[in-house]
């Protein structure tokens, strides 16, 4: 990790104010959101899961929930692709769904940009090399996610995680953001290409 000025402390002052800036500016559209997502899609509203984040320490991640609870005839809940309805993936589609990840932001779990948190899980799987993308704050979106996003298998994705975590600066925040506008209005790369949400991580094998 480039330890510098900015990924030392400008990077996390910006986050404070910005995040503050995005929840007061935006209450309005939480609340709309909200509503919609209890009348659709049924409580509890907020998606609330542990994730890892700088050093591996857990936190939990806030989202509005996109999926349903159904379930078959002998109460197991169906596979995911099941369970997300049209208006789930418009929440995703438009990113709507992480609206509540801004006070993730404030309360200091996660950054605006930087590796994306996934599972507690994965922990335990990811080689030496993976294992640095939680040098820094997880981020609202990345590098992976502005190159491909879900697309992306999994080993492409953490080298491009931990290629930010070797190159964060300013410039390359600014410009990941930029490039997360143009992507959240295309509506690309919202699944994988192959199922409803992003397959599994098993581990990498080693190189032979």
């Amino acid at each position: 990790m480039k330890n510098t000025i900015y990924s030392k402390y400008v990077k996390r002052i910006i986050d404070i104010l910005l995040s503050l800036v995005v929840i007061v500016l935006f209450f309005w559209l939480y609340f709309i959101v909200a509503v919609l997502v209890r009348v659709k899609l049924g409580s509890p509203v907020i998606f609330r899961q542990p994730r890892p984040g700088k050093d591996e320490k857990v936190f939990n991640l806030y989202k509005f929930r996109t999926m349903t609870d159904a379930r078959d005839k002998d109460g197991n809940l169906l596979p995911d692709e099941d369970r997300l309805p049209e208006f789930g993936k418009k929440l995703r589609a438009t990113s709507l769904d992480e609206l509540p990840e801004f006070f993730n932001i404030l309360k200091g779990d996660m950054s605006f940009v930087g590796p994306r948190p996934l599972l507690v899980k994965y922990l335990p799987l990811y080689n030496e090399e993976q294992r640095h993308r939680h040098d820094v704050r997880p981020g609202l979106t990345g590098w992976a996610q502005v190159n491909g996003r879900n697309l992306l298998n999994w080993e492409d994705r953490f080298e491009k995680d931990v290629f930010y975590v070797n190159h964060i600066s300013f410039l390359m925040d600014l410009k990941i953001v930029f490039m997360t506008v143009a992507v959240v209005f295309r509506h690309n790369d919202i699944n994988s290409a192959t199922d409803a949400t992003m397959e599994a991580f098993t581990g990498t094998k080693p190189k032979e």
